[in-house]
C-alpha cells in the first residue's frame, strides 16, 4: 500500500516556501498498475503517486507503449510549466517543431512550455517516466509546421522486437 504522511515540506518561517501542504509518498511497483485511462489509448500510465502528494502541483507516472503507432499524438502543445521525459527502456521519435528527435533509453528531454510536437513513432518496449506540472496540465491540438516521418512498423511477434 502506498504510504503517505501529511506534513508540509516548508521550514518554518521560510518566506520562499509554498504554503500548499505536500505528503511524503512511497509508491511501490505492486502498489499501482499500468492502465489505459491516460492522455492517449495506445498507450498505458502508471500513476507515482506524486500528484496527490504535492496537492496537484506536479504529475510523475510512468508511460509504455500498448499498441503499435499507427497515426500518433497528431500535432500539440501543453499547457504546462513543466515537462520533463526520462527514456526508460525502448525509444520514440518526436517532432519538437520542424525537428525530428530521437529519445533513446537514457535520454532526458525538457518540453519547454508551449513547444509545439508530435510522437510519432516508438518501439514496442518503449517506456518513460513523465514529469508535468501542474498535474492537470492541458493539451491543444495544432496545426503542425510540416510533415511527420512515416512509422517503423512493429515486428509480427512483438516480443522479438
Amino acid at each position: 500500500m502506498a504510504e503517505s504522511l501529511n506534513k508540509s515540506s516548508a521550514p518554518a518561517g521560510d518566506p520562499a516556501a509554498d504554503s500548499t501542504p505536500t505528503k511524503f509518498s512511497h509508491v511501490r511497483p505492486q502498489d499501482t498498475a499500468f492502465v489505459d485511462q491516460g492522455l492517449r489509448d495506445f498507450f498505458l500510465y502508471r500513476d507515482l503517486g506524486i500528484a496527490e502528494a504535492t496537492g496537484g502541483k506536479l504529475l510523475v507516472q510512468l508511460v509504455k507503449a500498448n499498441q503499435p503507432p499507427e497515426q500518433g499524438t497528431g500535432w500539440h502543445r501543453h499547457e504546462a510549466q513543466f515537462h520533463v521525459v526520462l527514456m526508460l527502456k525502448g525509444w520514440a521519435r518526436f517532432m519538437y517543431e520542424d525537428k525530428e528527435t530521437l529519445v533513446a533509453t537514457g535520454d532526458c528531454v525538457h518540453q519547454r512550455p508551449g513547444i509545439t510536437h508530435y510522437l510519432f513513432d516508438y518501439s514496442p518496449d518503449m517506456e518513460y517516466l513523465e514529469i508535468v506540472g501542474p498535474a492537470d496540465f492541458g493539451t491543444v491540438e495544432v496545426e503542425g509546421p510540416c510533415a511527420v516521418p512515416a512509422v517503423t512498423p512493429w515486428p509480427k511477434d512483438r516480443d522479438a522486437a
